[in-house]
């Protein structure tokens, strides 16, 4: 394993009932039946102009929240990644923090946490940057006692959802203070046509299938036709992370061109070397194939332990920033 660290408003409720609490509709999203689970383990359904059909965001409190009615707390905004929902998202890691919430919302199978080039495939409307940045967020700010500054949030997420988090902390810098990729594409330069190809191939092998070129457009380099690629990729604009607290975490898929894993490795180790040519912090932990980095975990791109391992070393770490910096 390579380690390396580099240099709102009213309470929707006070009391915990046992049930969920009863959140405000707001900023575009109107919530559609009841909320399921607990008073802090809790799931509502949403819609939105901005992505057709429903959404589910998943909140899970602090076990506290209800006993001190004037403490605020910081936010993580967990990102999933392909193929996947919130109510899928439980990593014993995220329900663990007494000290901050956590907030996971909808991405879509293939979302790529992006407003699409082509709003006309078969899936209708799809800003989903658009829905989380300017209606999830300040929902939840609306809804919850949150600290609704920069420094009192913070955004991850694993595979698509790594990039996801890095593109959204390089897009809006005003709005988090920490950013992590777990085993994310967060390099989609061409040097990683891979993992372009693997954005692509989401596309047009999850049902229904879409155009190939719907989100970023064509992944060609040719006469500049993948443009937007250049634009959205995380390793092009580490520039952006100046003032914000930056996490890596990759295993090497054992070494195995066919684990994506192995080319999440090579992405993650680029951006890091863009950092440190910059002078910019970060934090890099490469457990290569997860034999010192929790039991069960094996280095691939698809075990669950890798992750939940990684979680219980990035959550710690956030806590200490968020209370060091958002009081």
């Amino acid at each position: 394993m390579v380690m390396v660290l580099s240099t709102a408003a009213t309470p929707a409720a006070d009391g915990d009932t046992g049930a969920p609490p009863t959140l405000q509709d707001g900023y575009g999203l109107t919530q559609v039946g009841q909320a399921t689970g607990t008073a802090t383990n809790f799931v509502i359904t949403v819609t939105t102009p901005q992505v057709t059909g429903e959404h589910h965001i998943k909140i899970i409190l602090p076990s506290g929240y209800y006993a001190d009615p004037a403490r605020r707390y910081p936010v993580l905004y967990w990102l999933h990644g392909a193929n996947s929902d919130p109510v899928k998202e439980r990593y014993s890691a995220l329900s663990k923090s007494n000290s901050m919430i956590t907030v996971i919302p909808d991405g879509g199978a293939r979302s790529w946490y992006a407003n699409w080039l082509k709003q006309n495939t078969v899936l209708g409307a799809q800003n989903w940057e658009n829905f989380h940045i300017a209606q999830v967020i300040p929902f939840i700010d609306a809804n919850l006692r949150t600290i609704a500054t920069k420094q009192g949030r913070a955004i991850a997420g694993l595979s698509m959802g790594g990039f996801g988090a890095f593109h959204y902390a390089q897009n809006h810098p005003h709005l988090f203070g920490q950013t992590a990729s777990l085993s994310g594409d967060i390099d989609l330069s061409v040097k990683f046509m891979a993992l372009r190809l693997a954005v692509v191939a989401s596309l047009v092998t999850f049902k229904p299938p879409v155009d190939s070129d719907a989100v970023f457009g064509s992944p060609y380099p040719v006469l500049n036709a993948d443009r937007r690629w250049n634009e959205v990729d995380p390793s092009q604009h580490v520039d952006r992370f100046a003032g914000t607290g930056v996490s890596i975490y990759v295993g090497n898929g054992r070494g195995k061109p066919t684990e994506p894993e192995f080319w999440l490795e090579g992405a993650s180790k680029n951006v890091a070397k863009n950092m440190k040519a910059r002078g910019l912090p970060y934090y890099f932990v490469d457990y290569g194939d997860g034999s010192d980095w929790g039991t069960g975990c094996d280095g691939g791109h698809n075990t669950m332990a890798c992750r939940e391992a990684s979680l219980r070393d990035l959550i710690p770490r956030l806590e200490k920033a968020f209370s060091t910096r958002s009081r």
